[in-house]
């Protein structure tokens, strides 16, 4: 059999098996559910840990109005004279509430600046933030300190059921951009250091109130 034969019995055999699709001989193999089982503790309790190992200063309050004391408490010790906050609703719950550090300082010139959440991630320790959340997208990675306000009932277990609340929320408006921030920014690119706040946020404060 000649060269050119051989490669046309070949060709033949190949569009035969394109014209008619072959069934996948594991189809269990395939698995939609999730490699990741939700844990037995309770989701709080679970994304407290994972935050804080990853250097997240993690706060848990009963009511907002615990949320601003606590806040007040901090700006005090930190001596954040210049607290950042766009988000109008937020900014007036935490004054009703009894915070009222805020400044009109710009971003740049800030000690800390405050933002809401779209989600919390429970397995990995990570707050879902949107370009429409936060008002922006420089707010939570501009400043040197991020504080979030979050609610019990924005936690999930895994990031696809982040995602899955996000398209559910917005639907075919979703955000220009969608993130996970786990803890402060950090690096090992240098000497293979781990070295903080190179990229972002040299501290990141959760605050989560129980609702």
């Amino acid at each position: 059999m000649s060269i050119s034969s051989s490669k046309e019995v070949i060709l033949k055999k190949i569009r035969k098996a394109l014209s008619a699709s072959t069934p996948l001989p594991f189809p269990q193999s395939e698995g939609t559910g999730s490699v990741y089982h939700p844990a037995q503790q309770e989701m709080e309790i679970q994304f407290a840990e994972q935050f804080t190992k990853l250097q997240g200063k993690f706060l848990f309050c009963l009511t907002l109005a615990e949320a601003a004391a606590q806040l007040t408490a901090l700006a005090t010790a930190k001596s954040w004279a210049n607290v950042y906050c766009t988000e109008t609703a937020l900014q007036a719950a935490l004054q009703k509430a009894g915070f009222t550090n805020f400044s009109t300082t710009p971003l740049a010139d800030c000690d800390a600046a405050i933002t809401t959440c779209d989600s919390l991630v429970a397995r990995t320790g990570s707050i879902v933030l949107s370009s429409h959340s936060t008002s922006g997208r420089t707010t939570s990675v501009y400043a040197p300190v991020h504080i979030c306000i979050a609610y019990t009932k924005q936690l999930v277990y895994d990031i696809k059921d982040a995602l899955q609340q996000a398209r559910d929320h917005y639907g075919n408006q979703l955000p220009s951009v969608i993130s996970f921030a786990s803890g402060p920014s950090r690096t090992a690119d240098i000497e293979k250091t781990l070295v903080t706040g190179v990229h972002g946020p040299k501290e990141v404060y959760l605050l989560l109130v129980d609702q």
